[in-house]
């Protein structure tokens, strides 16, 4: 490999993917790694980690199914090694701190914020972002259009913020903008995610199983 080559792969890992990269390749562990553990095996089989800096779309055929659980082991050490705040922004359902608290996150880590009007929401989404002061965003945003998705993109990696959108399957995504994109559906044995696209990889398809006790939920109406 040429020099110039490999000193922009080793200053810039984070900006620069190999189109062949296998999944566990830049795997978190460190600040400037591109992706961060899922705390899952199978998630990081599938996956190679979460992506830092950038939004991972998430699209459920049924709320409630296991979104949630597949971020817990993430954000139980984002919110133990950093100090950043965990942001909801709009969630359908009133988190339920014990059982956040029982899945090791530090409550006083998260904040949620319920902007009503779509220009607030967008404008606080952005600004969470790009803050620096947020590890994660989890948001249920209104339809994005390209402008929107590039600009939320740019703040996330500006920002260093791994930003996680939740979508019901039927809202439409042209997203061409997010590092990676997933669809969950419910199986017997925990959720089955299917990798529509993923940022230097493949799409795959997998199985995160979830205990009895994980079926538990996370939020109140």
């Amino acid at each position: 490999m040429k020099p110039a080559l490999e000193s922009l792969l080793r200053e810039h890992p984070r900006h620069l993917w190999r189109g062949l990269q296998s999944p566990g390749e830049g795997r978190a562990t460190g600040g400037d790694a591109a992706t961060l553990k899922t705390g899952r095996e199978e998630l990081d089989r599938l996956l190679g980690g979460w992506p830092r800096g950038g939004i991972t779309e998430i699209h459920s055929s049924t709320p409630g199914i296991g979104e949630l659980r597949l971020l817990l082991p993430l954000l139980a050490t984002l919110s133990q090694q950093q100090k950043r705040w965990i942001l909801w922004v709009t969630p359908p359902y009133l988190p339920y701190p014990p059982a956040l608290a029982a899945a090791g996150l530090r409550l006083e880590r998260m904040l949620c914020l319920h902007p009503r009007q779509r220009q607030d929401r967008l404008w606080a989404l952005e600004s969470a972002l790009r803050s620096g002061t947020c590890s994660a965003v989890l948001a249920w945003p209104p339809p994005l259009d390209t402008t929107a998705w590039r600009r939320l993109q740019l703040a996330a990696q500006e920002g260093d913020t791994a930003a996680f959108f939740f979508f019901h399957e039927a809202q439409p995504s042209a997203s061409g903008w997010a590092a990676l994109r997933l669809e969950l559906r419910p199986d017997p044995r925990g959720v089955a995610v299917a990798v529509q696209k993923r940022r230097g990889g493949m799409p795959g398809r997998g199985v995160v199983p979830l205990s009895e006790g994980e079926q538990l939920p996370l939020a109140i109406g």
